[in-house]
């Protein structure tokens, strides 16, 4: 049995093409398949259209969340209510083709638990396309573990990593990294992303920035060490300095234009520093006041065509 799952938003533009698709690649499967969409909060007519396939095919399922929860979560609920032998995770935008599937499922068969969808190129443009590219670049240096680069949601995950992926008790979630951090026996693809099939994406620039957040600050301590290493740095520079200053006078070599603008630029220089790395220590703790309240990611108002959730994340 091998389970697609995807994560909806506001994709009524798309659902039909996308359905269609969906169907006629897993048709052409040697497999048993279920197609899980996963409603996230929608706010157009994504669910209606949705329930129309439904009703019509028990190979058709539907998850609908009580509110927007995000993708990650979305994501995780689809895998919670996931019994197939295996799941493939696709963005409902339709800029992850379907017909990709079947390559990701050959490398299933050979003995792959998790095969990750890496991308050769992509149709973005403007700040997207250069906040994509800034992020890979420095990700590739920040995380504590070896990702995968120019990776996303798009991949498939055998049983055994799906189950492991659900026992993580997180709530910020990154999914490159858990696929990275479980270290099942792994393949790669590559494939070329194309652009969102109808709409503007339903991925705002400040979420976008919110989740890669999340990927730093839960997969990484570099940030801390950073400020630490940049601090040392500053202090050793700061007692250079006095040294110099005081081996002057008492040389009787002062400069006497030395003084209040010395002192404006240290002063402003280390309180921007200190205000910098309250800023960077707030981001670790604001997710460990997450983390420790236990909440579920998300809360699932209906299902259609499921039974009860395979894995439940998040148990407290």
């Amino acid at each position: 049995m091998l389970n697609i799952i995807i994560p909806l938003f506001n994709e009524a533009a798309t659902i039909a093409e996308l359905h269609g698709r969906l169907v006629k690649v897993c048709t052409a499967l040697n497999v048993p398949w279920q197609i899980i969409y996963v409603d996230d909060g929608s706010m157009d007519t994504t669910v209606a259209q949705v329930l129309e396939y439904v009703e019509g095919e028990q190979r058709v399922a539907l998850v609908q969340l009580s509110r927007n929860f995000g993708q990650q979560a979305a994501i995780s609920a689809g895998l919670s209510h996931a019994r197939g032998d295996a799941a493939v995770l696709l963005d409902g935008d339709l800029q992850d083709p379907p017909e990709v599937i079947p390559e990701l499922v050959s490398k299933w068969q050979a003995g792959a638990q998790i095969v990750v969808a890496q991308r050769r190129s992509r149709k973005d443009s403007g700040i997207r396309k250069l906040g994509f590219s800034l992020f890979h670049r420095i990700y590739k240096y920040l995380a504590d573990f070896k990702v995968v680069p120019h990776t996303g949601t798009f991949c498939l995950l055998g049983r055994e990593a799906i189950d492991a992926i659900c026992d993580l008790p997180e709530s910020h979630r990154f999914l490159p990294a858990l696929r990275s951090w479980v270290g099942m026996p792994s393949e790669t693809i590559q494939y070329d992303r194309g652009q969102r099939f109808a709409g503007p994406p339903s991925q705002s620039l400040r979420r976008l920035i919110g989740y890669a957040g999340d990927a730093v600050f839960s997969f990484s301590l570099k940030p801390l060490r950073l400020m630490t290493a940049t601090g040392c740095c500053i202090c050793t520079g700061s007692f250079l300095a006095a040294c110099w200053f005081v081996g002057k006078r008492l040389l009787g070599q002062e400069d006497a234009a030395i003084g209040f603008t010395t002192l404006v630029c240290a002063v402003v220089g280390l309180g921007g520093f200190q205000l910098i790395g309250l800023g960077l220590i707030g981001e670790y703790i604001g997710r460990i006041y997450e983390e420790v309240k236990r909440r579920p990611q998300f809360v699932v108002q209906r299902t259609h065509n499921l039974a009860s959730p395979h894995r439940i994340s998040q148990q407290p």
